[in-house]
């Protein structure tokens, strides 16, 4: 792949990245009884036009406190 494809996917990666562990904290300091607490997380990034579906599951660990 050439470097203008590598360049725009980190882009697009690092942004998702970023604004999604914003969302996260965001959604954690809402959450009062969260401390301590394991949610399922799931990803889903869709690619039209390569009919591409990428599905990435885990779970993320709230602080304690």
């Amino acid at each position: 792949m050439n470097d203008e494809f590598n360049m725009s996917m980190r882009k697009f990666l690092k942004q998702v990245g970023v604004t999604s562990q914003q969302a996260i904290e965001a959604a954690m300091r809402d959450v009062e009884s969260a401390a301590g607490k394991t949610f399922k997380a799931r990803m889903e990034l869709k690619i039209e036009g390569l009919n591409l579906t990428h599905v990435v599951e885990g779970e993320i660990k709230a602080p304690a406190e």
